[in-house]
């Protein structure tokens, strides 16, 4: 019965997100409407090192795709509760390691049962992290945190988890942390081979957003132009770094989402 519930809350979240998706990627063809990722091998769980990795029985580390711990948060035991000695499939555009050694991967632990990072996504464990360069997968965990989110489950039930873009002290508190913000668009500006989408006119000391131009062209290709973002409410995500203000680095498109003028920061 569990399994059930959580796939009709899976199916509901991913429609209700798609109008978001389409905000900032083209139309994907029908048949990439579900997250479907090459199979790169299996496993057991024999412990939960962090919210992010996991290591297998074999020695091996696993990292979490997708997902990033909220701020001040320890979600590790909720991961642990889900996946220690259980057998699992590992997911991904890659077998490849990342620069620690660790295969990048959404985890399975069945046939037909969510991911494990659906799972904590839809308790309000962890946040997106708007990483997925896979269309559908990147709408499936943004669809289900969507869901946490507005149900005020986990994390979701204190207010704070989105700071407010407004107030650059808040988000450089969480300076080295992945955090996500929302706010207006004061001006987006180019400098040299960087576009910034400013939050406030003081440009050394508020809140920014640089976007690199590879990345303004992906965003182009993708259909989504930077300029008009100007006076738009916007969500982003993303590792905070100080360059006068808090500065979060665009390289990702998953990482902006336009969530129109209806909401307040912080809250939805």
């Amino acid at each position: 019965m569990r399994v059930v519930v959580i796939e009709r809350a899976r199916r509901q979240a991913v429609t209700s997100v798609l109008l978001m998706i389409c905000l900032i990627m083209p139309a994907a063809p029908s048949h990439a409407a579900t997250c479907d990722l090459p199979e790169q091998g299996t496993g057991r769980v024999a412990d939960v090192l962090d919210i992010r990795t996991l290591r297998m029985t074999d020695g091996a580390e696993i990292r979490l795709a997708g997902i990033e711990p909220a701020p001040g948060e320890d979600s590790s035991a909720a991961a642990a509760a889900l996946v220690i000695g259980r057998d699992v499939t590992l997911h991904g555009d890659s077998d490849m390691p990342d620069r620690y050694g660790r295969q990048p991967a959404l985890v399975v632990l069945g046939a037909d049962v969510p991911s494990l990072q659906f799972q904590l996504l839809a308790q309000g464990a962890v946040l997106a992290s708007g990483t997925l360069t896979d269309r559908a997968c990147a709408a499936e965990l943004a669809a289900v945190e969507a869901a946490a989110r507005h149900a005020r489950r986990g994390i979701w039930a204190r207010d704070g988890i989105i700071k407010n873009a407004a107030i650059p002290g808040d988000i450089l508190a969480e300076l080295g942390r992945f955090v996500v913000a929302e706010g207006r668009i004061v001006s987006v500006r180019e400098a040299g081979t960087t576009t910034y989408l400013n939050f406030g006119r003081r440009w050394t000391r508020d809140f920014a957003v640089t976007i690199s131009r590879r990345m303004v062209a992906a965003f182009t290709g993708a259909g989504m132009m930077l300029k008009p973002l100007e006076k738009r409410r916007v969500r982003v995500r993303g590792w905070v770094e100080s360059r006068g203000g808090p500065r979060i680095e665009i390289r990702h498109l998953g990482q902006i989402e336009v969530v129109g003028d209806e909401r307040t920061a912080g809250r939805e």
